[in-house]
């Protein structure tokens, strides 16, 4: 046998395994909100929140992430375990979605960006997307100071009118951003969230004040928009039925920065939570789903049991506990939920 031939046998018994053995699913979740434009697909209305933990209290077994991540170390995953996670901290984690979980008896996590708690300015992918999605006219050049370089786009011919962004997210299949086509409104917020992402937070504040002022507008908080305050980390966590955990402090691009920056960032994240809810944090999860090698090793250093990426794929024996895999959820009602998790499961 071919060394080509043995690969490719050792991972057809390796999928042959994956399929027989028992398996879970970590559904990340972010918002349950309802918003007239929802770019990144991150929104699930109450409604269709309350169907979802409905098929998964009457099909599956909910578990908790600890709990889920004891399994795994146990070699004793349960069937049909589905683990329900929210990445952020937005303030509607507990005045909706919490109050529904409870009504399911169905346990989360919630990992939460400590540097927004209590902030009186939105998430800066929220605040970009209110100043070049929102339906409004525009300059037609924009020319921004980054890293010392200038960037400039031309709206002049930007394919954009005035009901798109309240369309946009509503349909049965909706555009992604990274889908979207040159000369649409979509494409340029886009480009520009492209070129934020990696920057350090200051940067990114520096760049969203010059986009304020070019847009001609003044910055503006969005009550639904909101992040958690401190002291709504620890409602969120009362009771027991919600974990809290970590999500650093300025949610960067962790691989864009150096070891002794995202040491930093997830230390300090850490920290903060047990001091405001005098327990451990032992849950983390990666902005972006993004990271390396090397901020793997430092999840575990700096003391956390288990962590979560974003690579689309079930939990099982062989899987990392510091990168188990989630499922997007998104605004769908209950029977395309049911038809998602189950092909998630068994495909």
């Amino acid at each position: 046998m071919t060394i080509l031939e043995n690969g490719k046998l050792h991972r057809v018994v390796k999928r042959l395994r994956k399929l027989l053995a028992p398996k879970a699913l970590i559904l990340m979740y972010h918002r349950v909100a309802e918003v007239n434009s929802d770019p990144w697909s991150l929104c699930v209305t109450a409604h269709n929140f309350a169907e979802q933990l409905e098929v998964l209290q009457k099909y599956y077994q909910p578990m908790g992430l600890q709990q889920l991540a004891q399994a795994h170390r146990d070699e004793n995953i349960p069937h049909r375990t589905v683990v329900v996670t929210f990445d952020d901290g937005y303030a509607d984690n507990l005045h909706v979605a919490k109050p529904l979980l409870e009504q399911y008896n169905i346990p989360a996590t919630v990992f939460v960006t400590t540097g927004y708690l209590g902030r009186e300015r939105e998430f800066w992918w929220d605040e970009l997307e209110r100043l070049l999605l929102q339906p409004t006219s525009l300059p037609e050049k924009l020319c921004l100071s980054l890293n010392g370089n200038s960037q400039q786009w031309d709206l002049s011919e930007n394919d954009y009118e005035q009901g798109d962004c309240l369309r946009h997210g509503r349909a049965e299949r909706q555009i992604q951003p990274w889908e979207s086509k040159p000369g649409s409104r979509l494409f340029f917020y886009y480009s520009v969230w492209q070129q934020l992402q990696p920057l350090p937070e200051a940067e990114q504040l520096h760049v969203l004040d010059q986009i304020l002022t070019w847009a001609e507008t003044e910055p503006v908080t969005r009550s639904h928009y909101r992040s958690l305050l401190p002291e709504e980390v620890c409602l969120l966590a009362q009771g027991g039925l919600v974990e809290v955990g970590a999500h650093t402090v300025t949610h960067p691009l962790l691989s864009a920065h150096s070891v002794a920056f995202q040491q930093e960032e997830i230390q300090r994240s850490k920290a903060y939570l047990e001091e405001i809810l005098q327990r451990p944090v032992t849950s983390f999860s990666y902005p972006f789903g993004n990271y390396t090698a090397q901020t793997v090793s430092l999840i575990q250093a700096a003391g956390f049991s288990c962590a979560c990426s974003t690579v689309a794929d079930t939990v099982w024996r062989d899987s990392d506990c510091f990168q188990f895999p989630r499922f997007q959820v998104q605004n769908w009602n209950g029977e395309e939920f049911a038809k998602r998790i189950f092909r998630w499961f068994y495909d």
